[in-house]
């Protein structure tokens, strides 16, 4: 049996030494399992390329690769599913705060017959209230949009069986959502509760625009249901503004002229904001389609060390 780690790397030179050491040590007290970690640089600002690059050629386990454009989170982890050949892959953060080293408290709960076991913070450090408003837009996000099972929890910290990620490195689009990627192949998924730890150093490399931008990919890119809702939207205001217009004629013969100007002034921008913003989300899908069919990349590697360790 084998075991892959992969793990998104950006300016992470200070946190990477850390985080391999916990995997190092997991793995030492099961000598029978095998297991290889991929490296992925995410066009880090700092030294973090050529680091792991150095611990790739004295590690025979680890794989280094380096991306040629900073390509966020899920392609990174993409890009290294791509060089994994273990029976399982466990993802992880590069920064301390996923406690990599319970590897095998997710293998025994995978192997209660899960496809895909997530890993459930009771509790969360380090994170702004920003943050905390992320994760729970993103949860009721995943419950809805996705249709993610009532109870389970998504996150980037999992171990799934190797058919599940053969089956999400299909997916060639530019915009990916891990979230989707799993639940597109499975809904059977399990759950592991524990304390998210502090960052050992540094910070987030989440900035609100990057947050958003996820959002944005997480409901076009695997659903359809924002249409629908202005469709719905588009019924009802099309119902209200003949009602409107029934009620204004009507006040024209009681009221005199120019008393409801302000209202309808009110009602016409409000309307043509609607309006607005329907066909700026009709646009976004059309872009993304405009996007796959011209093949635009999700990552560009620009280099592998290591790969002599991956079969």
């Amino acid at each position: 049996m084998k075991i892959s780690f992969v793990i998104p790397c950006y300016n992470s030179e200070k946190n990477i030494h850390g985080v391999l050491e916990e995997i190092r040590n997991a793995m030492s007290g099961r000598p029978e399992v095998e297991y290889e970690v991929v490296l992925v640089n995410d066009c880090s600002k700092d030294r973090t390329a050529d680091i792991i690059k150095e611990i790739a050629h004295e590690d025979p386990h680890v794989i280094a690769v380096d991306l040629a454009k900073n390509a966020g989170q899920p392609n990174a982890l993409l890009a290294g599913f791509n060089h994994v050949s273990g029976d399982y892959i466990m993802t992880s953060d590069d920064d301390g705060q996923t406690p990599v080293g319970r590897v095998f408290d997710f293998l025994d709960e995978i192997n209660k017959g899960y496809d895909v076991v997530c890993a459930r913070y009771t509790e969360r450090k380090q994170q702004s209230l920003f943050r905390r408003m992320g994760t729970w837009v993103n949860t009721k996000m995943s419950d809805w949009l996705i249709e993610k099972p009532k109870g389970t929890y998504m996150a980037s910290f999992f171990m799934a069986r190797r058919y599940i990620i053969d089956e999400m490195i299909k997916y060639k689009q530019p915009y990916p959502y891990i979230a989707g990627l799993i639940l597109r192949t499975t809904q059977n998924i399990g759950n592991i509760d524990m304390e998210q730890r502090e960052r050992s150093s540094g910070s987030s490399g989440y900035s609100i625009s990057k947050l958003l931008k996820l959002w944005v990919n997480g409901f076009t890119a695997f659903s359809i249901k924002p249409l629908r809702i202005s469709a719905g939207l588009g019924a009802v205001m099309g119902a209200s503004g003949a009602l409107l217009a029934f009620i204004t004629g009507l006040r024209k013969l009681i009221v005199p002229e120019g008393k409801s100007s302000s209202f309808l002034i009110s009602v016409n921008l409000t309307v043509g904001g609607l309006i607005l913003l329907f066909m700026g989300m009709v646009g976004e899908y059309i872009g993304r389609i405009y996007m796959c069919i011209n093949e635009t990349p999700q990552y560009v590697v620009k280099e592998t060390v290591g790969y002599h360790s991956k079969k």
